[in-house]
């Protein structure tokens, strides 16, 4: 085949450092999905959906063929603390957690996923964060170490 082509579908949640509220705001929260939008379409990695709370973002994407997960990752990451640094002085202590859980979506879940994505303020009306993630990781067989997912 002289043409290389892909169709990957990646659930990525990551959440602010200590899971501090820093996207409180509704209109800075829209804003940061947003530019995390852009900046993913831009690593060739084209959205599906942004969502979240104030101290969480989750991401639906289209994973693209010339990067590394990680590297996605960290560029998502790195571009988006710059950009939230200079929102105004609320955000000078801005950080992103270190990690990152990342979750494979077949095209068949692609819609429920979306939905479970944009639906965050009504989920997190039941569930906390912290258990969000535990829920997540265990539906798909991920072993982790408490002590070293929350930082």
């Amino acid at each position: 085949m002289a043409q290389s082509l892909s169709a990957v579908y990646i659930h990525l949640v990551f959440s602010t450092k200590d899971r501090f509220p820093f996207l409180s705001d509704l209109d800075m929260r829209q804003a940061t999905f947003a530019y995390l939008s852009g900046t993913s379409k831009n690593l060739d990695c084209p959205t599906i959906t942004v969502g979240g709370m104030p101290d969480h973002v989750h991401i639906l994407a289209r994973f693209g063929r010339t990067i590394s997960q990680a590297d996605w990752v960290k560029e998502l990451k790195r571009v988006s603390n710059g950009w939230l640094k200079k929102q105004g002085p609320q955000f000078s202590k801005f950080e992103w957690q270190a990690g990152y859980a990342a979750f494979s979506v077949s095209q068949s879940n692609l819609s429920r996923v979306k939905n479970y994505i944009n639906e965050q303020d009504t989920h997190h009306h039941k569930f906390a964060f912290q258990d969000e993630l535990r829920t997540l990781l265990r539906r798909h067989q991920i072993d982790f170490d408490e002590r070293y997912v929350w930082d």
